[in-house]
């Protein structure tokens, strides 16, 4: 049995196949290592996935595009994948703001040619990383599964939310067994450079000002690589028909508070300017993981101050920092 992982040379998606092959498991890989941000990170992912004992006869890694339908069908045709985690796809809520057919065709499309593909050769469960962004501004808090998130605020989440209900009609159709995981703000060690948590140790040791949008009193639901992957690795052996289950610490801080710790562990204080919250940007992502407890067993276990510290010492040791 082969598990196909999109995405696998990124942050969540190399996470993932650490676990399995350390479990022993026969991965595919497929990445296109694009330049959104600098592909050499993710080249070093691959290399460590490499250099694994069990890495020979287990691991095997394409360089390629999700949107090369000739590509999915080579790949379902010649290796035994009965398993897909899907995790490859553009993020970020501002980038995306300008940038919807790009985030459409990757997100969407290419997501609808996965699971065609996949329901045509059998694949046992196809678990799909969705993002807490479907919900928007929602009333309901703590975000729960059954929102409508009918008014995403920006073309990622629109893309996503997309995608997800195509999986409905793959599920009703064709009987695919499809798991979305709706992720909040997933964070750690090795993580993109684009996100917050590795923004702001950036910011504060080099003196420069970081945003504070509606005076640092947005609040994020943020939660650690290892039970996000902990998750993932359930949801590949539960095939639960048609399922959308939140990923998420349940205890959102705000970007004040996030702050303050990080000031603490480097012990400096960090530089602020206060601007307008972006249209993109949602008040509070906060979630009610109570589905995914049910069915998968997800019990995250680690708690934002130290899950920051563990990012802290990983972000020390990388980039050999020395601060007092």
């Amino acid at each position: 049995m082969t598990t196909l992982i999109t995405g696998g040379a990124g942050f969540i998606g190399s996470r993932l196949a650490l676990r399995l092959l350390a479990d022993g498991e026969s991965i595919l890989i497929l990445d296109n290592f694009d330049s959104y941000y600098d592909p050499r990170i993710k080249r070093e992912n691959i290399a460590v996935l490499q250099a694994m004992p069990s890495a020979p006869g287990l691991l095997t890694v394409i360089e390629g595009d999700i949107r090369d339908e000739a590509l999915l069908e080579r790949l379902f045709a010649e290796h035994p994948i009965q398993r897909v985690a899907h995790l490859a796809g553009m993020s970020n809520v501002r980038y995306s703001a300008e940038r919807g057919r790009l985030y459409s065709d990757v997100n969407t499309s290419a997501t609808v040619s996965l699971m065609d593909v996949s329901r045509k050769h059998a694949v046992s469960v196809f678990v799909f990383g969705s993002t807490s962004s479907v919900y928007g501004n929602t009333d309901s808090i703590p975000f729960v599964e059954t929102d409508a998130a009918a008014s995403p605020l920006a073309p990622y989440p629109a893309s996503k939310r997309a995608a997800e209900v195509f999986g409905y009609t793959y599920y009703q159709l064709f009987g695919l067994n499809i798991n979305i995981l709706r992720f909040f703000n997933v964070y750690g060690p090795h993580g993109r450079p684009d996100m917050m948590p590795l923004r702001v140790i950036d910011a504060i040791l080099r003196g420069q000002p970081i945003n504070l949008y509606a005076g640092g009193e947005l609040q994020r639901d943020w939660t650690y690589i290892d039970d996000i992957v902990h998750a993932i690795v359930a949801a590949l052996e539960r095939p639960l028909g048609y399922q959308i289950m939140n990923l998420g610490y349940g205890s959102p801080i705000t970007l004040n508070e996030f702050i303050s710790i990080y000031e603490k562990l480097i012990g400096k204080a960090a530089v602020t300017r206060h601007v307008d919250s972006p249209l993109t940007e949602p008040k509070i992502t906060y979630c009610d993981n109570s589905l995914a407890s049910e069915l998968l067993g997800f019990n995250p276990k680690i708690g934002i101050a130290e899950g920051l510290a563990r990012t802290w010492e990983w972000y020390r040791e990388r980039y050999s920092i020395n601060v007092p």
